[in-house]
C-alpha cells in the first residue's frame, strides 16, 4: 500500500529501504496495544554502514546527522512492515538516538535532529516528538548513530 506518508517521502526524493534484518535474537519492530516500537536502527544502506568510527573523531558531526536521517528512515521502513500503512501513524511518540562519540564530543542532540528533522519533514505535526540524544562510547558494528522510535496508531 502506498499513501499519503510514502508519497511525501516520495516528493522529498527519498525511497523506504527494505528492512534492516536483526544482527542478533531480536525483531526490527514489535506493536504493542496502538504503539509500535522499533529496535534500534542502525544507518545501513544496502547493507552496509556507509561510515564507522566516533563522532568528533572519524566522523563529522555533520556526517553524523545525514547517518542519523537515514536511521529514521530504517526505522519508517521497520514500523511499515509491522502496520502494512505509514498513513497509520498517528504521531511519534518518542525517538532515542546514541551517539557513538569521541570523548570531548558533546554535540548530540546536534547529531539526533538529523533523524527528528526527517520524521517532521515526512510526517508534519505527527512527527514531533519527545526525545534523548545520548553519547555512548561504542555500537554494534562501530556504527557512529542508532536510533529507535516509538509511534502510536490510528485506529486499523
Amino acid at each position: 500500500m502506498s499513501g499519503a506518508v510514502e508519497a511525501k517521502l516520495a516528493e522529498l526524493g527519498l525511497t523506504l529501504p527494505e528492512v534492516v534484518p536483526p544482527l542478533a535474537a531480536y525483531q526490527p519492530a514489535v506493536q504493542s496495544g496502538v504503539y509500535v516500537y522499533t529496535s534500534g536502527q542502525l544507518p545501513m544502506v544496502d547493507g552496509k554502514l556507509p561510515v564507522t568510527g566516533k563522532v568528533g573523531g572519524e566522523v563529522t558531526p555533520e556526517e553524523a546527522k545525514e547517518l542519523a536521517r537515514t536511521c529514521a528512515l530504517n526505522a519508517l521502513a521497520a514500523v511499515k512492515s509491522i502496520v502494512g500503512d505509514l498513513d497509520r501513524v498517528a504521531r511519534v511518540v518518542k525517538v532515542v538516538g546514541f551517539v557513538a562519540s569521541a570523548p570531548d564530543f558533546t554535540g548530540q542532540p546536534a547529531v539526533i535532529n538529523g533523524a527528528s528533522e526527517l520524521l517532521g519533514e515526512v510526517l508534519g505535526d505527527k512527527g514531533v516528538h519527545a526525545r534523548s540524544a545520548v553519547g555512548v562510547a561504542v555500537l554494534p558494528l562501530d556504527a557512529p548513530v542508532e536510533v529507535e522510535v516509538q509511534v502510536e496508531l490510528t485506529e486499523a
